[in-house]
């Protein structure tokens, strides 16, 4: 503008001498035009040029109910902690998207002996783990070998060295894979044997969970004890940052093997927001992509609202009340635990606390597995039952029991979405038939490590289960098998029930099995060493911008092929 008006002021004898000078100076030669100027037009052009905006970072913020306990896989047991190690982690076989059916994973085959004893793996070549290490033949002896109680292992060359163990693999423990694995041997560069003690028919699914993850023995081995908060694996993902109680920060491995597809995120944040109304209302109001465990009143608004999405799964799940059963009176009154079973309302609590997504368990194991035994009645809601029960175990009316304990989860899970309500409506169920309950809870790690130890002040407490690995034995000898190792947190010993778990893990023919397993479900309506409450659907609401997010009926969160519309 000020340039104009200064024109408008000329005189026309100037705007004529304006225009001549204009004349001669643009019909002058072209040489002449380069030689004056030869660079100077392409120099202002590369300083006036604007640079193309940065590309906007993909960032999803997964929003859970609590923090992970440690990030080593091998040692950790909880859900929180296995949905991190899901995605810097990998094993040597998967599970295929919303199945148990296996794929080939960090082995791309592998082989089966005519008895069944003898597995030969077969490595992809040129995987790397996350601090450039190779993974290797050695690298599976050493991240499985390390959870023998008196490793018999074998590498290619001079190997690692394995470090004594400081605390027991809880998973390896209880699934007695001592008496299974006798030994691994790294054959060549990539190739692992493993032979078995005995046959094993849930071995290489097995192989699939967390515990048996691949992890880097050069990261491990700097620090043993740091390695939980500071894991290497082969996985999508690496790990970048933990804020304890608050966030925990992967990256994207941009190094990943698996060309096919993804990572497509830059970043992922696992945020732990405990109260499941704050985290729907992040999931609401745009500040996390994915809510964990929403109230089930929440679902409803969900379901309205047009930005969200609800990514849904059959839960392949049990949440259930157990019995201390390394004291008295739990450890051998069968009354008395009968007398719990039948005083509580649980069809009350599923309608009321799990909202229509739940149903009431007949048996500790999903409905949707093989091996469930349809002809258990279950136990039904008899508050004069519970009292005659109570009576036959030498406490009428609960004169002379006391106060008991009742151990709740302080986070919510896919198989409870509210201990510590379920636990207070489970303890004034238990007042109608005159056993005086006390809610107990405390922080998750602490709950979990307190529980394991069996202590005299817990009479009963809750936990739950969302399985493995689609195998019945992963519920009913994993979880209460007691006598098989002293790592099972229901401690309940039982001679017979043992036998046919031994059964049905030697036992290859799937009709045999289902038949072991039914017989077993019996044994365990008839001895109520706990007692199974509710199967739950699963849906985790995610902001509609989410794409490719897909829930597994293991409970694991695989964010590889997960995208962001932004």
């Amino acid at each position: 503008m000020k340039a104009s008006k200064n024109l408008f002021r000329l005189s026309v004898t100037g705007l004529i001498l304006l225009v001549l000078i204009f004349m001669t100076t643009s019909c002058g030669p072209k040489e002449e035009e380069k030689a004056e100027a030869p660079a100077q037009p392409a120099v202002e052009k590369a300083e006036t040029k604007e640079a193309a905006p940065p590309a906007m970072e993909k960032v999803l913020v997964f929003g859970r109910g609590g923090d992970s306990v440690g990030l080593d896989p091998a040692y950790e047991t909880d859900g929180n902690s296995f949905m991190v190690c899901d995605n810097v982690f990998e094993a040597l076989v998967f599970y295929a998207d919303e199945s148990t059916a296996l794929e080939p994973g960090l082995a791309e085959s592998w082989d089966i002996s005519e008895d069944g004893k003898t597995y030969t793996f077969h490595l992809r070549q040129g995987v790397t783990f996350h601090d450039g290490t190779p993974m290797d033949a050695n690298a599976v002896v050493f991240s499985i070998g390390r959870m023998m109680k008196e490793p018999n292992v074998k590498f290619l060359g001079e190997g690692f060295a394995i470090p004594a163990q400081e605390r027991p693999p809880e998973y390896w423990v209880s699934m007695e894979m001592d008496d299974i694995v006798g030994s691994i041997e790294a054959v060549d560069e990539h190739t692992v044997v493993f032979n078995l003690k005995q046959v094993n028919a849930p071995f290489l699914a097995n192989l699939g969970m967390d515990f048996a993850d691949i992890i880097s023995p050069t990261a491990f081995l700097k620090d043993p004890n740091e390695f939980i908060r500071n894991p290497v694996g082969t996985g999508p993902f690496k790990f970048a940052q933990w804020v304890k109680d608050d966030r925990i920060v992967l990256e994207k491995n941009t190094e990943y093997w698996d060309k096919a597809a993804g990572p497509y995120l830059d970043k992922v944040v696992f945020r732990s927001i405990p109260e499941n109304s704050v985290r729907f209302l992040e999931l609401k109001t745009g500040n996390i992509h994915i809510c964990q465990f929403p109230n089930p009143q929440d679902i409803q608004m969900a379901r309205q609202d047009a930005n969200l999405i609800l990514p849904t799964q059959p839960g392949m799940n049990i949440g259930y009340l157990s019995f201390n059963h390394t004291k008295e009176p739990w450890k051998s009154n069968v009354d008395l635990r009968k007398s719990i079973a039948y005083a509580l309302n649980r069809k009350a609590i599923v309608d009321n606390l799990y909202q229509g997504l739940g149903q009431v368990a007949r048996n500790p194991i999903p409905p949707t597995m093989w091996g469930y035994n349809e002809s258990i009645p279950g136990y039904r809601y008899d508050p004069a039952m519970a009292k005659d029960y109570l009576k036959k175990a030498g406490y009428p009316g609960g004169e002379g029991l006391g106060e008991i304990t009742l151990w709740s989860m302080p986070v919510p899970r896919p198989y409870n979405p509210d201990g510590v309500k379920i636990g207070e409506a489970m303890a004034a169920d238990l007042a109608q038939v005159g056993i005086k309950a006390k809610v107990v809870t405390f922080e998750w790690g602490t709950y979990l490590k307190r529980q394991r130890e069996q202590p005299d002040d817990m009479d009963l407490f809750q936990l739950g289960w969302t399985g493995d690995n689609g195998d019945p034995d992963n519920f009913l000898a994993v979880l209460f098998d007691g006598k098989a190792s002293t790592s099972i947190r229901t401690q309940w010993i039982n001679d017979a029930y043992h036998d046919l778990m031994v059964r049905g893990r030697e036992t290859i023919d799937q009709d045999k099995r289902d038949a072991i397993y039914q017989e077993a479900q019996q044994i365990f309506f008839d001895e109520a060493p706990a007692i199974a409450v509710a199967h739950s659907t699963v849906i985790w609401p995610a902001q509609k911008s989410v794409k490719n997010f897909m829930l597994h009926p293991t409970g694991s969160v695989r964010l590889k092929n997960v995208d962001l519309d932004i």
